[in-house]
């Protein structure tokens, strides 16, 4: 398989956790760091490399993170813009990989559910297609992590301010593979000390 059909991950972790009111990345989750399961789950998955957009308390993240920041599939993106919005980490992570590869999965890093099976499943799903995008759905509802082909990455560059890709994906809705998911936890997002609560109490 060459690069142009491989898949880099890109996890977006930059965000300074305003609502949270410190560091979610660094706050435990059972015995890990919050950021280390989506990142786990990325790197054991047939992801081909995995990119980490760190920003707000990077230093402190990877050395949390110890010899795992050493993996060799992990690639480690410092966003010094992230205070302009996750558009910034958006585009960090993309122009470190456009090059080489034909298509990204975009992870958020306070989504601890999502897990390498899912990862896997969607990367299928998605190469068995000749969709530019790929989305995740359950029960209706989309969520992350959101795939794109090298067609898309013009428009992925072209975002500013703190907001994803959702305009891209409704502007393309033709072009969109969705994905059925079965388990609502997966895109469980983590923005406060009870959504935290809330999730410990539902992890299987």
């Amino acid at each position: 398989m060459s690069s142009q059909t491989q898949t880099a991950g890109i996890i977006l972790a930059a965000g300074a956790s305003v609502r949270f009111g410190q560091p979610k990345q660094l706050i435990k989750l059972r015995d890990k760091y919050l950021v280390e399961w989506v990142l786990d789950a990325a790197l054991d998955s047939r992801l081909q490399t995995v990119v980490l957009v760190l920003g707000h308390e990077h230093q402190a993240i990877l050395q949390a993170l110890g010899t795992k920041a050493d993996h060799p599939k992990l690639k480690v993106v410092i966003n010094h813009n992230y205070r302009d919005g996750q558009s910034t980490s958006l585009k960090a992570g993309l122009l470190s990989v456009r090059q080489t590869f034909g298509s990204v999965m975009y992870l958020l890093g306070d989504q601890p559910m999502i897990n390498t099976e899912i990862i896997d499943y969607m990367l299928d799903q998605f190469r068995q297609s000749e969709k530019d995008l790929c989305i995740p759905v359950c029960k209706k509802k989309g969520g992350n992590p959101t795939v794109f082909r090298r067609p898309i990455y013009e428009e992925l560059m072209m975002i500013n301010g703190d907001i994803g890709a959702r305009n891209i994906i409704r502007k393309n809705s033709e072009r969109v593979l969705y994905v059925e998911i079965k388990d609502p936890l997966c895109f469980f997002d983590i923005d406060s000390q009870e959504d935290l609560e809330n999730l410990m109490t539902r992890m299987p």
